[in-house]
């Protein structure tokens, strides 16, 4: 048991107990030597721990006194958890509220280094790197504010389409969620009265306004985002059937797809899945990266737009009519 954990351990006992505690008892519950006992109360009582010690029966916290340990205080494991937080966001997102961390970062770093929990080393040897993020843009805190606050937004936005110019829009925020290393506004926007999903880096800028936002029902929120398959939000229109090879099997069958998907193992070992969409855009994209590995069942319209992808595809490996095929 290191020191600091001894010191809250110490803590807690006196604070616990109506009665003096022994010193022989401290150092058998703090599995420790009555000198460092010693230590340990002396350093409560320099951080303002007011304690008695009664001659011949123990150590005690004064009735009445403030038990409360001062400042930023955590275990050898809650600093460890808060190492690990730190560096998720950081590498989820670089730079992402940096500066308002930065002095909760320094005072855990201080607190790590006094107890040689080896906190560079876990820095150093989490790898967490990010896939095809876009990118947070200039409006997170803005949008999590507004979020936390209950507000309305004002902001502006630029579609992906080139062809469509930035517009004004009048929101009231959701949630904030994460998706495969991308962030999303969802909000309830006034123009078209409706949910819906806006990407955080097409937000050019966002005004939290003195206006209470419209609350919308965490279960109408959830419904409307999270019944279909991906980032498309709406209410599932159709069910997918797929049908992976053995050798793909064991993957796919530890694999949430979606909270609703129902899959089942054929006597062969080939995994058949089957799962809500609403849209089949992202949904093809993920068939598609297993290849011959996966055949659509059903519906015929995804079996045919997936097929029409792959013949696209091979179209363009395909030599022309008389030239000769490459070989190495």
């Amino acid at each position: 048991m290191d020191m600091l954990h001894r010191f809250f351990r110490l803590h807690e006992l006196l604070r616990a107990r109506h009665r003096p505690v022994p010193r022989d008892e401290i150092a058998s519950h703090l599995e420790c030597t009555r000198s460092t006992v010693t230590r340990l109360i002396r350093t409560l009582r320099e951080y303002g721990g007011q304690i008695d010690c009664v001659r011949g029966q123990g150590y005690r916290y004064k009735q009445g006194a403030e038990t409360v340990l001062p400042g930023l205080w955590f275990t050898p494991g809650e600093l460890t958890a808060l190492l690990l937080a730190q560096r998720l966001l950081e590498d989820a997102e670089p730079g992402l509220l940096s500066a308002a961390l930065a002095p909760v970062r320094k005072r855990i770093h201080e607190l790590v280094s006094a107890e040689h929990l080896g906190g560079g080393e876990l820095a150093r040897r989490m790898h967490l790197p990010r896939v095809a993020g876009r990118g947070v843009g200039h409006s997170f805190e803005s949008c999590a504010l507004a979020l936390a606050q209950r507000r309305r937004l004002d902001i502006e936005y630029q579609p992906r389409s080139a062809a469509r110019p930035p517009g004004r829009r009048s929101v009231s925020p959701q949630r904030l969620t994460r998706w495969r290393d991308n962030w999303y506004l969802e909000a309830w926007c006034h123009e078209r009265g409706a949910l819906r999903s806006f990407a955080l880096e097409r937000i050019l800028h966002a005004q939290p306004l003195d206006l209470a936002a419209h609350e919308v029902p965490d279960a109408d929120v959830a419904a409307h985002f999270d019944a279909a398959y991906g980032i498309f939000a709406g209410p599932p229109r159709q069910h997918a059937r797929l049908l992976f090879s053995a050798e793909r099997a064991r993957w796919v069958a530890e694999e949430l797809w979606h909270p609703d998907q129902r899959g089942r193992s054929l006597p062969d070992g080939r995994y058949e899945l089957e799962l809500p969409y609403a849209d089949a855009r992202e949904l093809a994209m993920d068939i598609l990266r297993h290849g011959r590995h996966v055949e659509v069942l059903a519906p015929a319209s995804l079996r045919a737009a997936v097929r029409a992808e792959l013949q696209a595809a091979l179209a363009q490996y395909s030599p022309p009519s008389g030239a000769d095929v490459l070989t190495e």
